[in-house]
């Protein structure tokens, strides 16, 4: 388990400002389990405005439905912490927004709240751009925080990859 330090997530951080800038693209980011994280990376970069276009944190699924468009159905069946709602969060976040790529997170960060088919640990990522929308699945190990920043630093080396496609 490699845990990424604040000096790492920054590098991370930059790096997605120089791919986005090059790409003229800005990010908007749908967090449920990281409750903004991913946001406040980018944010703490001067100049963000430039390619950050906003952040969604939706904690409840409620504000998944009320603010990114995430179907009741899509939640009831398969669960806040699943590929389907992750991709409606990522896609809602690109339509309500003025953005050229998204991510979204939601996943289980404990220490509390975790089954057996989805433990502790378990995450659930996804980006969007105009052409497609993908997702991942990551079991991170550690307490809450590790669990939460193993999640954001995948979604920024997801935001890399997805921008450079």
């Amino acid at each position: 388990m490699e845990i990424l330090s604040d000096d790492d997530l920054q590098q991370l951080t930059t790096q997605v400002a120089h791919d986005l800038l090059k790409q003229k693209w800005l990010l908007s980011i749908a967090e449920s389990c990281t409750g903004g994280w991913v946001a406040k990376c980018c944010t703490d970069l001067a100049g963000s405005s430039a390619w950050f276009d906003r952040g969604f944190v939706t904690y409840s699924n409620q504000a998944k439905h009320d603010l990114l468009g995430v179907n009741m159905e899509t939640l009831k069946q398969y669960g806040a912490v699943s590929e389907q709602v992750v991709i409606e969060m990522a896609q809602g976040a690109l339509q309500n927004a003025n953005a050229n790529i998204s991510a979204s997170i939601s996943g289980v960060a404990g220490p509390d709240g975790g089954t057996d088919e989805k433990p502790v640990g378990t995450v659930w990522l996804a980006w969007a751009t105009e052409k497609s929308a993908k997702a991942e699945l990551h079991h991170f190990s550690g307490n809450r925080d590790a669990v939460r920043r193993q999640a954001v630093a995948a979604a920024l080396k997801g935001i890399i990859k997805n921008a450079r496609d």
